[in-house]
């Protein structure tokens, strides 16, 4: 497996929606797999290939719970509920915090590694990260969402 590079802002890639995965092989599982060793030594909890250079609806995230581990292969929001505001970052914004207001719960459908479709039910912070990711297979940047910016000193302690 590799580390990838991560892309940083401003890059006109992050703000690109994302076209349909429709090929489901070895390269795909390379690709999840690189993605996943890239946010692990990173410090994240999700990473959208976009962030990686790759605009395909493809996107991993694991916010160390029960779930572990999850692989989102063109992921759709089937229905949302509630509210949330909490500090989210993005490793395609090193150092940059802020307050962002999402639903506290997410039903999302998406495929996996072999195109398989599966459903998650996710609340607060897995919700929040999946939703998060999901944003960038469409293009949209946390940044568009933040209330309240915060110094990465402000989040010490």
């Amino acid at each position: 497996m590799a580390i990838l590079k991560i892309i940083e802002h401003p890059n006109e890639v992050l703000e690109t929606p994302c076209a349909k995965v429709t090929t489901f092989d070895k390269n795909l599982v390379k690709l999840l797999n690189n993605m996943y060793e890239t946010m692990i030594a990173a410090d994240g909890v999700g990473l959208a290939a976009p962030q990686v250079g790759i605009l395909q609806q493809v996107a991993v995230v694991d916010v160390e719970d029960e779930n572990g581990r999850i692989d989102l292969i063109n992921p759709i929001v089937m229905e949302t509920k509630g509210e949330q505001t909490d500090i989210e970052g993005c490793l395609s914004f090193p150092n940059l915090y802020g307050d962002v207001t999402r639903p506290s719960y997410a039903k999302i459908k998406a495929q996996n590694k072999r195109g398989k479709y599966f459903i998650i039910e996710a609340r607060g912070f897995l919700a929040r990260a999946i939703l998060h990711e999901i944003d960038h297979l469409n293009g949209v940047l946390f940044t568009s969402k933040v209330s309240k910016y915060y110094e990465e000193s402000e989040l010490e302690g």
